[in-house]
């Protein structure tokens, strides 16, 4: 976006320093990396949804198992997100993402050696532990490179990783196991978990050679760039109640954290039917040849990529970030709801469920500016870090919903109805819960 010094009140350098091409070369520095590693963290946690097909025919593993696995991911996640953030702010946000990769990688590369529930089970379990953290850590990362006014279009950015790994993880995953199944005597879902486990190994090694926790560390920036970001940042920080939002137990007490965590559990609500029923529903319309299925799996995150960008412009053009991501949820919910009753035709199903996966990509994206924009930095990382625990909750309960919902009408149509109502309540509380007044940013 162009500097406009007229409007903003300030100069676009400082101490020579030109402020576009500051925040230039650090997105082009940080960012990146950091997307490459949320692909990867996506792949993993979501591979599972084309694996089922595998997974089902060796072990017998119905929607009723496979759905109850998906939750055990999330209660590994819950009950570790906030202990891994509190640690984040301690010993950094580099140190944290390469603990985490590096562990959720040996997970997903165990994940081969599953032989019934019980052991299916531990292995979601584990990997939800694994990846806790992972996501508010790297929130909190971009909320000590950029400002506000910019944070909104990188982290647009960084959530191109979730439409990207539904690309790519659909591709690759369902030619793995079309192409591989057997090889070397490992079914084709043992050669997912294989190779998809290798990568985020990798990427905790670049990490700690690459990633530095903020400007001031970095080698890479001139001194009059640190000063530049330095100043946009203490401005920002300056102009948030301190006293109000003091760290974790200030974060816990703020009544506006509980309801962004409301909020988020119609969010994540949203994410489990985009990223874990997606190649179900796409299945149940018709399509049984699992590279096929990967196919049409990878077409809805295409349109979330671009719509998802685009939203997330316009809000920090416009600093607006409560409608953006209520209408996003309601065009969702209303391509939900739709689905439910499609008639299984297979052109209309992978069409509402773009339309779905644009909608939740571009909501998820802006929701997110929220916790960072209104709390103070002390709390940022537990804020954010509780707000996703708490839509966790919606994420570990959905799975489970759907799959029993499945197995006792043999549709997901009533389940979609449900997870729709969740969404519109979302879109509710965050108008009703969080106003306008609250997000008071400025250009920068």
């Amino acid at each position: 976006m162009a500097e406009h010094p007229a409007v903003t009140g300030r100069p676009p350098a400082v101490g020579g320093a030109d402020r576009a091409s500051t925040y230039r070369t650090i997105a082009l520095r940080v960012m990146p990396l950091l997307v490459v590693c949320y692909v990867v963290s996506f792949i993993d946690r979501t591979n599972i949804g084309i694996a089922q097909q595998g997974l089902k025919r060796d072990l017998g593993f119905g929607s009723a198992v496979y759905g109850l696995g998906v939750t055990l991911f999330f209660v590994g996640f819950i009950l570790f997100e906030v202990p891994s953030n509190a640690l984040l702010a301690k010993i950094g946000a580099r140190k944290t993402l390469v603990r985490i990769m590096a562990t959720w990688g040996v997970v997903t590369i165990a994940t081969l050696f599953v032989q019934d529930e019980f052991t299916f089970y531990v292995a979601r379990f584990l990997l939800g532990v694994a990846e806790a953290g992972f996501f508010p850590g790297a929130l909190y990362l971009l909320s000590r490179w950029f400002p506000s006014a910019r944070r909104t279009r990188m982290t647009a950015v960084f959530f191109i990783g979730v439409p990207v790994s539904g690309v790519l993880g659909s591709l690759v995953s369902g030619w793995i196991m079309h192409a591989l199944g057997g090889v070397a005597g490992l079914a084709d879902w043992q050669w997912l978990f294989l190779i998809e486990g290798i990568p985020p190994i990798l990427l905790a090694v670049l990490v700690a050679f690459f990633l530095v926790d903020e400007p001031e560390q970095a080698k890479w920036l001139t001194p009059a760039q640190k000063a530049l970001v330095r100043t946009d940042l203490e401005a920002e920080r300056s102009s948030k109640p301190d006293v109000r939002h003091g760290g974790m137990l200030s974060a816990l007490r703020d009544p506006k954290v509980w309801i962004l965590g409301l909020c988020a559990c119609g969010a994540y609500t949203l994410a489990n039917a985009v990223s874990y029923w997606t190649p179900r529903i796409i299945a149940e319309a018709g399509v049984g040849d699992v590279l096929n299925l990967g196919f049409f799996s990878a077409i809805p995150p295409l349109l979330g990529i671009a719509v998802m960008l685009l939203v997330g412009r316009h809000s920090d053009r416009t600093l607006e970030r409560r409608w953006h991501a209520a209408i996003s949820w309601l065009v969702a919910a209303v391509a939900m709801l739709a689905l439910a009753f499609s008639g299984g035709s297979v052109l209309v199903v992978v069409v509402l469920l773009a339309v779905m996966a644009a909608a939740h990509y571009s909501g998820l994206t802006v929701f997110y500016s929220i916790p960072s924009i209104y709390l103070s930095e002390s709390a940022a990382a537990t804020g954010i870090a509780v707000v996703t625990s708490m839509g966790s909750f919606a994420a570990a309960a959905s799975p489970s919903l759907l799959g029993f919902i499945q197995s006792a009408t043999g549709s997901l149509s009533l389940g979609l109805v449900i997870s729709s109502g969740i969404v519109l309540v979302a879109v509710v509380v965050l108008l009703v819960g969080v106003k306008a007044k609250d997000l008071k940013e400025k250009h920068d």
